[in-house]
């Protein structure tokens, strides 16, 4: 397995940049370290039987053959063959080397290229939950409620941004309120156990309406998260209603328990679709008296922002700054970097 140092080359360009999840696939192409990216048509990874395929379709829309690819996907990057987890492709890097023509292919975890991203977010690419405060040059962290719930950090330290994956949505969650006693023993358990993952996502957005459902003793009557969010924002469903308010409570203790663990002083960004839609939810009261309500830190996490990531194609923008500038990043990658 190739490794890499912090005094080897950066990739050459042009690079292919890609993100890729269980359903869609995002490409674009980075010409030069001065260029801005040129993006293709989003890919659904179910129309093409390989990730190859799906590179050599949107390569066929331009002119530019990159030398290089910088990848972010879901899970760990083990060995020469990476499996994805929501859909049937697998990423084999040499493979790619030998018939795409590149030199060098670089994977990365996805919630790594959202944390490369709020390095260095604009405010018009953030909505801010709260009251606005300067966050300090210092280290960050993001969360992302979607198909499950990522987590990451950013470390800012010796001058470049080092950004820290891990598996942080599957931490311990635990009841707090009366309500929530209530709720708790109605909640679907992993195990035995109700982590953070199984209540702020899609199917957590289903399984937390369910459990109030059955702890008012009704029959729910919405199917999907969409559905459970669009009657909560229209005030159209009670119960509805409460799960998205408690789906934003929980979220924000989740928050402040990582701007902890993270001594996240340059602030928390919550990115992804479902943040995206329920942000008039998340700018009520209680996202932020949840994240804040960490005593005897409480006057340590009031100093703290939080945004909400408004960019429609952060990992992209995060792939790409590390491409124009990965001095300014400390990226491990070891075994996930192959050279022809």
């Amino acid at each position: 397995m190739p490794e890499l140092n912090h005094s080897e080359a950066p990739l050459p360009f042009p690079i292919l940049i890609g993100d890729i999840g269980g359903t869609n696939a995002r490409f674009s192409i980075v010409v030069d370290a001065h260029s801005e990216p040129a993006h293709f048509p989003i890919v659904q990874t179910a129309n093409f039987e390989t990730i190859d395929d799906a590179i050599e379709e949107a390569l066929a829309k331009t002119t530019v053959r990159p030398r290089s690819a910088i990848l972010a996907m879901a899970g760990p990057v083990r060995g020469d063959e990476i499996p994805l987890t929501n859909c049937d492709w697998v990423i084999r890097p040499k493979t790619m080397i030998a018939n795409l023509g590149m030199e060098d292919v670089l994977i990365i975890n996805d919630f790594e290229a959202q944390a490369l991203a709020i390095a260095g977010i604009s405010e018009e690419h953030r909505a801010t939950i709260g009251e606005i405060s300067e966050g300090m040059v210092a280290s960050r962290a993001v969360l992302g409620p979607g198909t499950g719930l990522g987590v990451a950090g950013l470390v800012h330290a010796q001058h470049a941004w080092i950004p820290v994956p891990g598996e942080g949505g599957h931490i311990d969650l635990g009841p707090r309120s009366e309500r929530d006693l209530q709720i708790w023993p109605h909640l679907e358990t992993i195990e035995g156990r109700i982590s953070a993952e199984q209540v702020l996502c899609g199917r957590g957005l289903q399984n937390l309406y369910h459990a109030i459902c059955k702890t008012d003793g009704i029959e729910p009557s919405l199917k999907e998260p969409a559905d459970i969010t669009a009657h909560a924002l229209t005030q159209t469903n009670i119960q509805a209603e409460e799960t998205l308010t408690l789906f934003v409570t929980y979220l924000g203790r989740v928050a402040g328990d990582i701007a902890l663990v993270f001594m996240a002083r340059g602030g928390v960004y919550i990115t992804g679709g479902i943040s995206q839609k329920i942000l008039p939810a998340l700018q009520k009261p209680e996202f932020r008296a949840a994240f804040e309500d960490k005593a005897p830190h409480t006057a340590l996490l009031k100093s703290i922002p939080t945004h909400v990531v408004t960019h429609p194609l952060a990992a992209l923008s995060g792939l790409t700054a590390y491409a124009r500038a990965p001095a300014s990043f400390g990226l491990a990658t070891d075994g996930r970097r192959w050279r022809r």
